[in-house]
């Protein structure tokens, strides 16, 4: 049965009263986070095209050269061509990020060889493959791939790494979250934010020992040292769990949307995982590696499969978020907080 209105006050008086200026603004937030989300979800991933996809030729000092130019007259700059002097160096430099593949010509035939990674990114091989068989076909030549850096047998899509850090972030901003809700968005002094800080730090090292465990020994979806592994998930739950929590102590319940904002709409796109950095549009491409998701996925990737090369970056990305978050979070301790939630009106004497 239908509830009658509260008297005197009719269907727009109770609506005022049950939707306040406050929920109106915070629902309107949350209907421009859900376009972001499909805005940047889309966006990033819905036509990936190469750009400065890095190809090294391995070719005769006669040939070279032209090759080096038929890569680099590929339109829209999709290619950034080098040389290599032989097979094994270009190999090298494919296990150590500083190429994604190689077109080795064969002056004795009219095959040549491909050398890609597909644990870099199984689409940037497919583009690579693309663009040479294209080139090598208008010269009457064929091209074989040789995958010299193959995922694991339980890494068929190459996005194990991806969804292990992807699962890292969302456990750093929902355990931060919760946190805030239950006890308050800012902690009520110095040692309470400690005691917050250090119960997000345990959950962190819990939070990358399990995850590490979980995609490694029991589904051997990634390969790679599980200790590793655990000191990167670690690292990446505790500087997202660390600057959502100074994201709530600056703006209260809107941090946690903002938190999602960065964390979700504009991190995982841009994270590398289902597309890698050289497939993404310029503006993902320009922000994946500075965010916790990207530099969690790229890390991971090396880690598992390029003998943890470059891994200094990621790790300083990583630690400066959190120092950021712990940062703000002591220094909000001791300051008003920019957005105060209102406090409950008082009840009817009586009631």
């Amino acid at each position: 049965m239908a509830h009658p209105a509260s008297p005197g006050k009719g269907f727009l008086g109770d609506f005022k009263d049950a939707v306040t200026p406050r929920a109106f603004f915070l629902v309107v937030g949350v209907l421009l986070l859900q376009l972001g989300f499909i805005t940047s979800y889309v966006g990033a991933l819905h036509h990936p095209k190469p750009h400065e996809l890095s190809i090294a030729v391995v070719a005769p000092p006669e040939v070279a050269p032209k090759l080096v130019g038929a890569l680099e007259a590929v339109p829209d700059s999709a290619v950034r061509a080098s040389t290599a002097p032989d097979a094994a160096t270009a190999r090298d430099r494919i296990k150590d990020q500083q190429i994604y593949a190689a077109w080795v010509f064969d002056p004795a035939g009219t095959e040549d060889a491909l050398l890609v990674a597909d644990a870099r990114g199984p689409a940037a091989a497919t583009a690579a493959e693309g663009i040479v068989t294209k080139l090598a076909a208008a010269q009457q030549r064929t091209v074989a791939v040789d995958d010299t850096i193959p995922l694991a047998r339980g890494d068929a899509e190459g996005l194990s790494a991806f969804y292990l850090v992807i699962g890292w972030c969302v456990g750093g901003y929902l355990v931060a979250s919760i946190l805030g809700i239950s006890a308050g968005s800012r902690p009520a002094n110095t040692a309470r934010a400690v005691l917050r800080l250090g119960t997000l730090a345990l959950y962190s090292v819990a939070a990358g020992l399990l995850g590490a465990v979980i995609t490694g020994p029991v589904l051997d979806a990634l390969p790679g040292s599980i200790a590793a592994l655990t000191g990167l998930g670690t690292m990446v739950v505790f500087s997202v769990g660390a600057f959502t929590m100074a994201l709530e102590c600056l703006f209260d319940v809107i941090g946690i949307g903002l938190a999602v904002l960065v964390f979700v709409v504009l991190g995982n796109p841009s994270a590398g995982g289902v597309f890698p950095p050289p497939l993404l549009p310029a503006f993902w491409r320009a922000i994946g590696e500075w965010i916790p998701n990207g530099a969690g996925t790229s890390a991971a990737r090396s880690i598992a499969y390029l003998d943890s090369t470059h891994l200094t970056v990621p790790f300083l990305v990583l630690a400066v978020w959190a120092v950021i978050g712990v940062g703000v979070t002591f220094l909000a301790v001791t300051r008003p907080p920019l957005f105060r939630r209102p406090a409950p009106a008082p009840a009817p004497a009586g009631a």
